[in-house]
């Protein structure tokens, strides 16, 4: 494949591991917020299968297609800006590997919640609190990614 059809497809799914992340992360907390299991319930169904779907298959791509791009254009994979981007998307895969466990638990909880017409349980909430806490290092890693592709500091 040539080097600008590899480079689309790596923006492409860049855009899609962070967008899917970011509205995910949006939707699933303020649902979160409003207390009601019936929400909670329906909003955490749809963001485990949109991290199914989009977030796993685009965390795989990304390395993969990255790694054939540095190749295509003969940049070293020793680059400190490679070598850091390389750290900060493993640090984003340790804080994302606990928030696909903890996605599905809340899934589960508001699930039970709302079959029983009762409140989401504290322990909703003590995983809701880990799961943003886990989040906030995994985006600012992806916005600082995002600046060392683009800037390729020296």
């Amino acid at each position: 494949m040539d080097y600008l059809t590899v480079k689309w497809l790596h923006v492409l799914s860049s855009t899609i591991l962070f967008g899917t992340g970011v509205g995910s992360a949006f939707y699933l907390y303020f649902a979160s917020r409003l207390r009601d299991p019936q929400a909670a319930a329906f909003v955490a169904r749809y963001v485990v299968i949109a991290d199914t779907i989009f977030t796993a298959t685009t965390a795989i791509f990304q390395p993969l297609s990255g790694w054939y791009l540095a190749k295509l254009a003969g940049f070293p994979l020793t680059q400190r800006w490679l070598v850091l981007s390389i750290a900060l998307y493993v640090l984003a895969g340790v804080c994302w590997l606990p928030v696909v466990w903890i996605q599905i638990r809340m899934r589960d909880l508001a699930v039970a919640a709302a079959a029983r017409s009762e409140p989401l349980p504290p322990r909703y909430f003590a995983l809701l609190r880990t799961w943003t806490i886990l989040g906030m290092p995994a985006f600012a890693a992806f916005i600082a990614i995002f600046w060392l592709m683009i800037a390729k500091p020296a």
